[in-house]
């Protein structure tokens, strides 16, 4: 055997050597590799269930949702209907209600007036006259 036969010898058994120690760290680094998709694969498992709960969710937000826009128009259109309502009640039953009050008024002071006549003092015959000038003013205000 040769000094160069030896040197080989000797590299190869270094090398052989260094392997020896360099495969236990690739070892663990491979565990660490296997354990990490472990890890990813079980956070992806649990992530699809939550992420499908919540659109479960958003989904029956979204109804309840819809059933509160369809009373709160159903409660504007009402409310829409009883304002058109009392504007029709108003305008139909108003003015003749006004015109019946004023012609009950204006017979009231006719009638007053009629009586104080009667009485014979000619101060009250003077004050009828008033009242009925008046009485004749609202009507034609209330006409």
């Amino acid at each position: 055997m040769s000094i160069g036969d030896i040197a080989g010898l000797i590299a190869a058994i270094a090398f052989a050597v260094l392997a020896g120690f360099l495969i236990y760290p690739l070892i663990r680094l491979g565990k660490l590799f296997d354990q990490l998709a472990q890890t990813v694969k079980d956070s992806g498992d649990h992530a699809i269930p939550a992420l499908d709960e919540g659109v479960t969710t958003v989904r029956q937000v979204n109804k309840s949702l819809e059933d509160v826009n369809k009373i709160s128009s159903a409660a504007s259109t009402t409310a829409g209907n009883i304002g058109a309502l009392a504007d029709l009640y108003g305008s139909f039953l108003g003015k003749p209600v006004i015109k019946l009050a004023s012609s009950f008024y204006a017979l009231k002071s006719t009638a007053q007036s009629f009586v104080h006549q009667k009485g014979g003092s000619p101060s009250d015959g003077a004050a009828a006259k008033a009242t009925d000038a008046s009485a004749k003013q609202t009507a034609a205000r209330s006409k």
